[in-house]
């Protein structure tokens, strides 16, 4: 296990927040918001995503009904603490989280820089055929950012192509079911996002069935939104749309 691996668990009152990690990341990237709503009086549940924070080989053998069966685990723990459940998802773990309220009654639910469209920077459209993909990665740079919990820059060194297909099959999956889901919804996205297209959260915003939805564009923000430098106006966007109504 990656140090910052492991899920985390939080516990306040009896409405929860079940927090989703992104595609290749860790719980640890949700542990700066975690903390914020914790201190808010939530109790916070992050669960670690099947074939995430060990090795790129585990990653390799998961699809993405493995990553849904981890967040149905942590959905099915927190509702046994909790009343009232929200859930709060980071790039992948946005596309996880509406899939999630198509299936089970959310209060509110919150994207982070979902992607429904990847910038074509990321180089998707020279991705290899499926067949020619089972046991290929590819070198990732990695970034090392600074004032963040240290475990966020423990990620993976290689991506598995096989997971990318995964991930691009989950996509097309999210945009069939969008108008199933109706719980309220925030989405976030970055204004700088070079990972996932800014106009995905416009998709999102006109495809979903909900009929409380709102879009807030982070200014100056690319796609770590949960400990980017303007992670503060993230937080309290989060914070203030979970607590009204």
């Amino acid at each position: 296990m990656i140090e910052g691996g492991e899920p985390f668990l939080m516990k306040g009152g009896t409405s929860g927040v079940l927090l989703i990690h992104g595609f290749t990341g860790l719980p640890a990237g949700m542990l700066l918001l975690g903390e914020v709503l914790n201190r808010a009086g939530f109790s916070v549940l992050a669960p670690r995503l099947a074939g995430h924070g060990t090795c790129e080989s585990d990653l390799m053998r998961t699809t993405k009904d493995d990553w849904f069966n981890s967040v149905l685990d942590g959905f099915y723990i927190l509702r046994g603490l909790c009343d009232k459940i929200y859930v709060v998802g980071h790039s992948m773990g946005g596309l996880l989280t509406l899939k999630l309220a198509t299936e089970y009654k959310i209060s509110k639910i919150v994207t982070l820089a979902a992607p429904i469209f990847i910038d074509e920077g990321r180089g998707l459209r020279n991705l290899p055929p499926r067949e020619f993909c089972s046991d290929a990665c590819i070198y990732t740079e990695r970034k090392k950012l600074n004032d963040v919990p240290p475990a966020v820059n423990n990620v993976y060194e290689k991506t598995p192509l096989i997971s990318v297909h995964e991930m691009v099959d989950l996509i097309n999956d999210v945009k069939k079911i969008l108008p199933k889901v109706n719980s309220p919804i925030l989405i976030m996205q970055g204004e700088e996002d070079h990972t996932v297209q800014p106009r995905s959260a416009r998709f999102i915003m006109d495809n979903i069935g909900s009929n409380v939805k709102k879009i807030v564009t982070v200014p100056n923000a690319g796609h770590l939104l949960p400990f980017a430098e303007e992670r503060e106006f993230v937080f309290e966007a989060t914070l203030d749309f979970l607590r009204s109504g």
